[in-house]
This record gives C-alpha cells, sequence and structure tokens, in this order.
C-alpha cells in the first residue's frame, strides 16, 4: 500500500538532513541535491536519479551513509529502489538505453543493463564482418610516458580520472561506455585517455587497444574511400578493421564536424562495438552539446556513457604537478621557484611545463643557478599569459601556513576561534586581491553564502582597526603572497 502524497518527500528530507551533515557542501549539491522522491511503498524509498553513472557513483562512494539515512527513518528491513532517468532515444531496431528501474536492498545491488531488444548470448552480427577473417594484434599507438602515475589529480579532473581508472579495469563493462573527456587546450585530455589504454593493456594484455587521433581516422577514411583500378573502394575493410578493436579510443573527435561521411562511417563502428562489450573512449575540446555539425544520432550515443569535463587546474593542483615533473627528472628546485611558476603561468598545463622546462634550459646553458629571479626572467620572456591576480586557492594555502592550521579546516564546519579567524582573513585577502564576487568566495570557503562572506569582511575591518597585533598578522600574509608579484 502506497502512503501519502508527502510522506515520501518527508521521509528523503530527514535523509538529507542527516546526509548534508556528513560530507562536503559541494559534494552533497552535487551528488544528492539532484535526487527527486519518487513515492514510499511499505520500507522501500524510490528515488529518481539523473543517470547510471550517477547511480553508480553513488553506490561507490555513499552507500553506507544512504543505508544510514533510510534505516534510521524507516527502521530495520528498510530499502532503496532506484528509477533511473535515460536517454529514449532509439535508431529503429536499436534500443540501447538501460532498463528503467534498479532495485538497492540493504545487502547488495541488483540491476538489469540488457538492452530491450537484447538477451543473454545473442550474437550480433554485422553486414562488414568477413568471413574466415582472424583476429590479430594490433599496434596500440601508446606512448608509454602517459600513464596514471604521470597524470597528478586533483579537484580539476578527478571525475574524470576515476571514471578513467574504472574503465581500465572493466573495460566495457561499465555504465562508462562511451567514456567522453573534454576540456581546453593543454588540460590533459590525451594524457588521460592514453594512461586508461595503458593500464587496460596491463591488466589485459591480450585486448586489441588502439588510439588514434581524429585526423588519423580521417586520412584512413579517405584513402579507403578512394577507388581501385577495379572501380572498388576499401570502405568495408576500413570500418571491419575498427570492429576489431576492443578498447578503441579516438582523439579530438570535434574536428570531424560538418564530415557527414566520416560520421556515418564511425556511426557503423561505434554500433558494434558498443553492441558486442567494446570499449570507446572519446576527447574533444568541447561538451557534446556544443559541437556544431555532428549528427544527432551520434550525438546521442555519445551521451549513452559519461561526458566528462577537465577543468583548470588550481594553485595546488599546478604545484603538484611541477613537483612531480621535477621528481620525475631527478631535479631539485628550490620551493620559492615552484611557487613563482605555479602563481603566474595560465592555467594550460602544457604551458607550465613548457615554462619549467625553459627555466631548466636557461639554468644549464648559462651555468646559473635556479632562483626567483631567474624564474621570473623566464616567465616574463615566454609565458605570454602570466597572470597578476591572486588565486582563492593559492591565499587559503598561505593563510593556512600562517596560522598553522589545515587546509581543509577552512571549508569545515567547525567554530572554532582559531579557525573561524582565518577563514574570515581568508575572505579578506579573496575580496582584496581577486575578481571573485563575494557568493564566489563563499564557495570556496567551504559553501558558504555571500551574507556570511559579507559578515566577515566587516568583523576583519573592526578587528583590525582596535587590534594592532591583528593588524601585523594581517600585514605578514600579506607580505608572504605579495613577494610572488
Amino acid at each position: 500500500m502506497t502512503l501519502s502524497k508527502q510522506k515520501h518527500v518527508e521521509i528523503w528530507q530527514r535523509c538529507l538532513d542527516y546526509i548534508q551533515k556528513s560530507v562536503p557542501s559541494k559534494s552533497f549539491d552535487t551528488w544528492f541535491r539532484p535526487i527527486v522522491p519518487i513515492e514510499l511503498t511499505g520500507k522501500t524509498l524510490v528515488i529518481q536519479v539523473p543517470s547510471h553513472f550517477f547511480y553508480e557513483w553513488l553506490e561507490a562512494h555513499y552507500l553506507l551513509l544512504l543505508k544510514t539515512s533510510i534505516s534510521q527513518e524507516l527502521g530495520e528491513g528498510a530499502s532503496l529502489e532506484y528509477d533511473i532517468v535515460v536517454d529514449n532515444y532509439a535508431e529503429k531496431k536499436q534500443t540501447m538505453h538501460y532498463a528503467p528501474q534498479v532495485q538497492v536492498v540493504a545487502e547488495n545491488t541488483t540491476y538489469t543493463t540488457l538492452g530491450a531488444n537484447q538477451s543473454p548470448g545473442k550474437q550480433v552480427l554485422n553486414p562488414y564482418m568477413l568471413p574466415g577473417t582472424k583476429k590479430e594484434p594490433i599496434k596500440s599507438n601508446l606512448n608509454p610516458n602517459y600513464g596514471f602515475e604521470n597524470y597528478v589529480e586533483g579537484d580539476c579532473n578527478r571525475l574524470a580520472r576515476s571514471a578513467g581508472y574504472a574503465v581500465a579495469k572493466n573495460p566495457g563493462k561499465t555504465a562508462f561506455n562511451p567514456l567522453l573527456i573534454y576540456g581546453g587546450v593543454g588540460l590533459g585530455k590525451t594524457h588521460l585517455a592514453q594512461a586508461i589504454g595503458i593500464e587496460t593493456k596491463k591488466h589485459f594484455p591480450d585486448k586489441n587497444v588502439l588510439f588514434v587521433s581524429s585526423e588519423q581516422f580521417l586520412s584512413q577514411y579517405m584513402q579507403a574511400c578512394k577507388k581501385d583500378e577495379k572501380g572498388q573502394n576499401k570502405l568495408n575493410n576500413f570500418i571491419h578493421y575498427y570492429q576489431m578493436i576492443d578498447m578503441l579510443i579516438v582523439d579530438d573527435i570535434q574536428t570531424w564536424e560538418q564530415k557527414t561521411g566520416i560520421q556515418q562511417a564511425f556511426f557503423q563502428i561505434f554500433n558494434f562495438l558498443h553492441q558486442n562489450g567494446k570499449q570507446i573512449i572519446l576527447t574533444s575540446d568541447k561538451a557534446p552539446i556544443m559541437m556544431q555539425g555532428i549528427e544527432e544520432r551520434l550525438l546521442s550515443r555519445f551521451k549513452w556513457g559519461l561526458s566528462a569535463d577537465l577543468q583548470a587546474p588550481n594553485m595546488d593542483t599546478k604545484i603538484s604537478i611541477l613537483q612531480q615533473k621535477i621528481r620525475h627528472d631527478g631535479i631539485v628546485i628550490p620551493k620559492e621557484v615552484i611557487e613563482q611558476l605555479a602563481f603566474h603561468v595560465s592555467s594550460n598545463i602544457r604551458e607550465l611545463e613548457g615554462a619549467l622546462i625553459s627555466i631548466i634550459a636557461q639554468s644549464s646553458l648559462n651555468k646559473k643557478p635556479i632562483t626567483v629571479e631567474l624564474a621570473r626572467q623566464m616567465i616574463d620572456r615566454f609565458v605570454k599569459n602570466a597572470s597578476k591576480e591572486v588565486s582563492i586557492e593559492y591565499i587559503i594555502r598561505v593563510v593556512c601556513e600562517y596560522f598553522k592550521i589545515s587546509i581543509e579546516l577552512i571549508g569545515s564546519k567547525t567554530r572554532k576561534r582559531e579557525v573561524v579567524q582565518a577563514r574570515h582573513v581568508v575572505m579578506h585577502f579573496a575580496k582584496k586581491y581577486t575578481k571573485h564576487s563575494l557568493a564566489q568566495i563563499g564557495e570556496k570557503c567551504g559553501g558558504r553564502d555571500h551574507a556570511t562572506v559579507l559578515h566577515a569582511l566587516r568583523t576583519v575591518d573592526n578587528i583590525q582597526e582596535t587590534d594592532k597585533e591583528f593588524r601585523k598578522h594581517l600585514e605578514n600574509i600579506e607580505k608572504n603572497f605579495l613577494g610572488l608579484l
């Protein structure tokens, strides 16, 4: 018997109140606010989630928290049932979406991922499969320097990296198929895509993994379309070759915009690989929704899996990238020089590494020590987009080092006096030295609203007018990061 219409909403709201106390505000907004309670039948609460990936992420990271919250509200034997929103776009004779409901009981999870027209053991045939063709090992075109061990994780890439690692351990068997990685120039799309291929070969050395640039793919397609002396082309052979791949990685697919012929060929390849449980990984400099001139039926298939973006790295991630690079090269560089580079160089990782190489080369050729002054000279000479704006992340780090507290405490809910003071100081300098709004500053400081930031600014102004020691602290902190300007 289904209970009153609002009962499920009330139950879920109390669950959210419990969950919100246990996770960071950004994680709560990302993974719990989009959930919609559907109904409550007995002790089973039905909740709607935006995608199958969303469901898998909840199960992988928040299963215990969900079980605890629902059990507190409904008692022993409580269970969750997921209603997953899917893309129902389907070609004639082609249904690829997941089954619409997934049931999760108290101790384990059961779900079905067969499409509506598929059945266990059913062999999907392809008209381009040539009889007697033997599956041969294929050269992967993977760069061994692009492994996961060389790919620094940060807030800017954590989702894409986690999904990529999951794919490498279980290619073609996760909800991340296809996996589309997108982001601006120099943010590590190619590196991550290759890292997935390399990791897959470690776990499954017999699988055919192929990395190909969109330009190479296009060139091969055009050659296949040319007619030979008998008036025939090799397009079928081209398509069949790619259908033999277990993991196909195509780099920079946005270059196929307005090219209908190659899109039609890839559409056939995509369908065959996906239906046969093969993994597809794509990279692009833009999200699928921003692609112009790509057929709708192909864009729809890109949305079947996960589209994960790579964002610009923050100050701490840039420092970690530089530290990883110099450790790999066996070079010793002063901490101040690393901070100088991370502070001034733009958010492009490729440019960041290029600036480091320039400094090392200049030091070696001229037999000069690597100093902050040398770093400044190289930045002015080689980096066109050097930024003079202090990042909020850098301000947080400097303030926390000064007050000797953990960086994580700035975004926490603690009301300890020393932490609140440090948080207020961060907000003070963020308002003074960045272009961020009060709401953006508050978000960086643990999801506080603009009113909280405004209160912090007034508090700092009032205290420094009457407290000489506090004013001295502000001056010392300001010197610490202004010294890099």
